[in-house]
């Protein structure tokens, strides 16, 4: 499978992915259908303003990667759209109904943190604690195929976020945050140790004179 998906491709996927299980009843999407989807202002980061035209081209980019499928009902001239990103005869991709929440929402939302994806993943499955979607997070993490990535914790953060491995800006942007960062860090935590050797030494020096006497 073609991992390297842009930000437009990972929301028409995911938009897909969602409404298959929250709304089954209008799944496959029209193409306008799955352009409000889209440009939803609830349950998407960042939202988008996308066109039809935007959202029709990739589509076509999807159906030539055989992500999605085009399919006309019977006595109607709509063309309709459901994925085949996993789960289906054509993919090679098979995932639990946990995991394949997770990804849904990393695909809508961004970079998540374990008690945000818990309460966001309910419409698709319902996790009964924190533990349980960390379990899911480091099942998902193993393999010669990771399909997300732990980012490092941000200041004043209790817990990291993770991001799903099927684009790279979020990578990207993590590891720039790291390199601005980390250098301080490191001289900070240096000068502190410098400071703590010097005070043993003082000390040692100190309860040898008392020794002495």
């Amino acid at each position: 499978m073609d991992r390297q998906l842009n930000d437009i491709e990972i929301r028409v996927l995911g938009c897909l992915i969602e409404k298959e299980h929250t709304t089954p009843d209008l799944y496959p999407l029209s193409l306008n259908s799955l352009t409000n989807a889209c440009n939803q202002k609830s349950s998407r980061d960042p939202v988008l303003s996308l066109t039809e035209a935007e959202v029709a081209n990739t589509l076509e980019i999807l159906e030539s990667k055989r992500l999605i499928l085009a399919e006309s009902g019977f006595g109607s001239r709509v063309i309709k759209y459901k994925h085949r990103f996993c789960n289906t005869e054509f993919s090679e991709l098979k995932l639990s109904q946990a995991e394949l929440a997770v990804l849904c929402v990393l695909f809508l939302r961004g970079a998540q943190t374990p008690g945000e994806l818990r309460s966001r993943c309910a419409r698709i499955h319902s996790f009964n604690n924190v533990a349980e979607v960390e379990a899911v997070l480091q099942e998902m993490q193993q393999g010669e195929s990771p399909l997300i990535v732990m980012l490092p914790r941000e200041a004043g953060r209790r817990e990291a976020r993770f991001a799903h491995l099927f684009g790279d800006a979020p990578i990207e942007t993590s590891s720039a945050s790291c390199a601005e960062v980390a250098p301080d860090q490191i001289a900070q935590l240096q000068a502190r140790i410098a400071e703590l050797e010097s005070e043993v030494e003082r000390l040692n020096l100190k309860l040898s004179h008392y020794e002495s006497q």
